[in-house]
């Protein structure tokens, strides 16, 4: 399972480098730790909330904030991560290797909770079909209250 994991990572590693040297941008050390704690966490992360991580993980390695920003929308840019909005309290991002999901979001504490189904996925390509639109990707975001905080009303 570690071999496959690694393989995985190799896989994304080989990746990022590209897009950065088609970005012309080197790759650091600092810009690989991001990277790596994203894949070695399976969260959604703000900005902030992954800077605190990767500070705690890799206490040695002088990484920025402005670091953790620009290799986000970066890898945001070219489709490695995924973000989900949360309007004015900004973004929150999750590596986008997974297999297709989509989120219910609670709304006051702001837990994400990730689901498939696939007969939602059905009814998503048959009104794709019957409109005539070619359905290439989609993002299901659902908002409402957690089981957590129903409970605290």
């Amino acid at each position: 399972m570690a071999d496959i994991e690694n393989m995985e990572y190799d896989s994304l590693l080989v990746r990022f480098k590209d897009i950065l040297k088609h970005n012309n941008l080197k790759f650091t050390k600092q810009r690989e730790v991001v990277l790596k704690t994203m894949y070695n966490n399976d969260e959604h992360f703000s900005p902030e909330s992954l800077y605190v991580l990767v500070k705690e993980t890799y206490p040695e390695l002088n990484v920025g904030i402005a670091t953790v920003y620009r290799t986000l929308n970066l890898l945001e840019e070219s489709d490695m991560v995924t973000s989900l909005s949360f309007g004015s309290s900004g973004k929150k991002f999750e590596l986008g290797n997974k297999p297709h999901h989509d989120h219910m979001i609670c709304k006051m504490c702001d837990e994400i909770i990730e689901f498939e189904d696939n007969g939602i996925e059905k009814k998503q390509e048959e009104i794709a079909s019957k409109y005539g639109f070619k359905l290439t990707s989609h993002l299901m975001q659902l908002y409402g209250i957690c089981k957590k905080c129903q409970k605290k009303q």
